[in-house]
């Protein structure tokens, strides 16, 4: 009796272990990984872009690094061992019994990540967004003011505020009225995009100001837009080209900005610390007013509730958790920059960094 008793003990322990070792683990993962992993991408995409617009306004070299793979590993060893003796009653030595089992479970992802670097990237940065780009974000729901303050030098040479070249130019009035009035006109539906082909210049975005269907005070609004932007009265249809200049008859020059100069802008509402613009360590900025009032603030203390936050010369950079007019303009930036030409396909060194 005594010797199928400890058969069974040692039955049932090896199948039990053998039953832990079989499971799967690799499906329970998936979930956990899948966003933790782009929660942690998202992340540090956030207070990378920040930090570089941070350090535009110390005249400090923006660096990127973009991460290019995520392979996630895991491993699972296991080992049983089980012995034992069943005597007879009359056995000097008596029964017994020995198990021991043991499991190596490790967990080593390799992230991979690519330094943006080379022609294509730099061509990327410093080459004018495509006008067609900036109004198709407009159409798609993006704020006009809002946009067009972030995105473009001029339109039909009406000048937006600018912080090139380590100094400062106010906006044209006009240029801020424009907007203004060209998002109420955008909320009363009275202005949209299409693209059309054009047998010359292939693709062309034409950009359109209702007429028909709209309250008198809208209409006067739009016709207001077109006064202010030097643009014909009568005329609805305009197709959007890039130049610094007025644009011909039928024509909307855009003067956009390229991802360099957006940035730039973005800098110019970092509230950098007094001492270091009394020190000429940083450039001065400009005051937040009307469509742009977005704001980098900083401290010495590390912010408690902050949308993004990064650590630079001893001074913490952030954007609060509730600045949505802030955290949008960020979140353009980001946006943008998945538009341009990075340079993906240059053979760049990579750095992998297996995290054990």
């Amino acid at each position: 009796m005594k010797i199928r008793l400890v058969a069974r003990h040692i039955a049932t322990l090896a199948g039990t272990l053998i039953l832990v070792a079989c499971a799967h683990m690799g499906p329970g993962t998936v979930a956990v990984d899948r966003f933790d992993y782009s929660t942690a991408i998202a992340n540090s995409w956030k207070q990378q872009t920040l930090l570089n617009i941070v350090k535009l306004r110390y005249m400090d070299l923006p660096v990127f690094v973009d991460v290019a793979s995520v392979v996630a590993g895991y491993s699972m060893q296991t080992g049983v061992t089980v012995n034992g003796v069943a005597s007879s009653d009359r056995a000097v030595q008596g029964s017994y019994l020995g198990a021991g089992g043991q499991a190596i479970y490790t967990d080593r992802p390799t992230i991979t990540y690519v330094p943006m670097t080379g022609e294509k990237f730099l061509r990327g940065l410093i080459t004018p967004i495509d006008p067609k780009n900036i109004f198709s974000m407009l159409q798609s729901g993006y704020a006009a003011d809002f946009m067009l303050a972030l995105t473009v030098e001029s339109l039909n040479g009406v000048r937006n505020h600018s912080a090139g070249g380590g100094g400062v130019r106010e906006a044209d009035p006009e240029f801020m009225r424009a907007l203004a009035l060209m998002r109420e006109v955008q909320l009363a539906g009275g202005v949209a995009m299409r693209v059309e082909e054009n047998k010359t210049k292939g693709t062309v975005a034409v950009l359109l100001f209702r007429r028909d269907d709209l309250p008198a005070d809208i209409a006067e609004k739009s016709a207001e837009v077109r006064r202010l932007l030097k643009l014909p009265p009568d005329q609805q249809k305009f197709t959007l080209v890039y130049s610094p200049a007025r644009g011909g008859e039928g024509e909307l020059a855009v003067n956009s900005r390229s991802m360099m100069q957006v940035m730039s802008a973005f800098a110019s509402f970092v509230d950098v610390p007094e001492a270091h613009v009394l020190d000429h360590s940083a450039i001065p900025g400009i005051e937040s007013s009307g469509t742009t009032s977005v704001r980098i603030r900083s401290g010495k203390d590390q912010p408690s509730n902050a949308y993004a936050a990064v650590h630079y010369r001893g001074y913490w950079f952030w954007i609060d958790e509730g600045d949505l007019l802030t955290k949008r303009a960020l979140t353009a930036v980001m946006f943008f920059f998945t538009l341009v030409d990075n340079g993906g396909n240059d053979k760049v060194p990579l750095i992998t960094i297996p995290a054990q």
